[in-house]
């Protein structure tokens, strides 16, 4: 089995600043879109949360790319291609496997910028866009899926399976040590040094239990095998976003 720490949503690159902690609950903002896209930050309710993590650069009417999609039913579809699906399948994910998706944040008292844990999916099957059937095609394109919207890579491909995002911003989803840097994490205890795709330098793995992450990256992997402790962990974390 593997976790996979999946980095998305706003930041200082992509869309100008962290997404914001509303009453309590983690808001992930979804990048800007300039093709491929049906989706408005207003159609999601996000025109003030966007209007300000932006400084005003996007509003209601501008066009996200929303992914991951949380749907009501308790499902998530999230898409990707190039260089990051490339090093998924490369590190054998799989049905059974897990994403957590993780975000720069801005704490709502205090506006300090961290990285937290927002959602999760339990990937159920990975789909080949160019290989899907015109059925499978029209209901992803109907759902507004940009990856059904456009062929974003050769390796273009949707993971589905049963997710969630979390209902408030505990202090335990918060991955950046207290005080920052936001790279800079508090590691779970089961995970070792060099268990991380993308961080087998042994300088990241610092005392006390500290990581220090890459800057760029999206798809972090780490095979926890047969091993109970991070299944433990995995499964009281997702708990505690289900509320």
């Amino acid at each position: 089995m593997r976790i996979i720490f999946s980095r998305k949503g706003f930041d200082s690159a992509s869309g100008g600043g962290p997404s914001p902690i509303v009453s309590g609950r983690p808001v992930s903002l979804p990048i800007p879109a300039t093709r491929f896209s049906q989706t408005t930050y207003g159609s999601l309710g996000l025109e003030q949360e966007v209007r300000q993590a932006s400084r005003g650069r996007l509003d209601a009417g501008d066009l996200c790319h929303h992914d991951p999609m949380f749907l009501q039913a308790g499902e998530c579809l999230f898409g990707q291609a190039g260089a990051a699906q490339t090093h998924l399948l490369n590190q054998g994910v799989r049905p059974g496997d897990v994403f957590l998706f993780f975000g720069l944040f801005a704490d709502e008292s205090t506006g300090e910028r961290h990285h937290r844990i927002f959602g999760w999916m339990k990937i159920e099957a990975m789909r080949d866009v160019a290989k899907l059937s015109a059925h499978e095609w029209r209901s992803l394109a109907a759902r507004g899926h940009p990856h059904a919207l456009g062929v974003h890579g050769r390796n273009d491909a949707i993971w589905s399976g049963s997710g969630g995002i979390a209902q408030s911003a505990t202090e335990t989803l918060r991955l950046t040590v207290p005080g920052g840097p936001c790279s800079l994490w508090k590691r779970p205890a089961w995970l070792r040094p060099g268990g991380l795709s993308y961080h087998d330098r042994p300088d990241r793995w610092q005392k006390g239990g500290r990581l220090l992450t890459v800057s760029r990256g999206q798809e972090f992997v780490a095979p926890i095998g047969r091993r109970q402790a991070p299944r433990r962990w995995l499964a009281n974390r997702m708990a505690e976003m289900n509320g």
